[in-house]
């Protein structure tokens, strides 16, 4: 069973920055993303990587969020810059038993963490 931490999630202002932190104990040589759902609102992915470092990102935090992986740390990261109110949720880290192809498909990824705070005021 693959266990997924999530750290790294507070509360900040309107133009903060955070950086959330993901201590996986395998599958970071996979496909692994980030997801978030707020209160009321259904799950939605953030961004992910393949096991090759490339990256995919949603439309509304592309060129704010950046998603990196340390295979050797077993860590996968979210930084987050200029948060915006409308990012506050909970956010989730999940690996999948992919190495490609995955992208923000919640249905293929198989282990996901219990989730992590981000609250931004105005």
């Amino acid at each position: 069973q693959v266990q997924l931490v999530e750290s790294g999630g507070g509360s900040v202002q309107a133009g903060g920055s955070l950086r959330l932190s993901c201590t996986a104990s395998a599958l970071t040589n996979h496909y692994m993303g980030w997801f978030r759902q707020a209160p009321g609102k259904e799950r939605e992915g953030v961004a992910g990587i393949d096991a090759y470092g490339t990256a995919k990102y949603v439309d509304f935090v592309a060129g704010r969020f950046t998603i990196s992986k340390d295979n050797a740390k077993n860590t996968l990261y979210l930084q987050m810059n200029n948060l915006k109110p409308d990012d506050t949720a909970m956010y989730y880290c999940a690996a999948s038993l992919y190495t490609q192809g995955v992208g923000l498909q919640s249905n293929l990824y198989n282990y996901w963490g219990q989730g992590t705070q981000v609250t931004v005021s105005s």
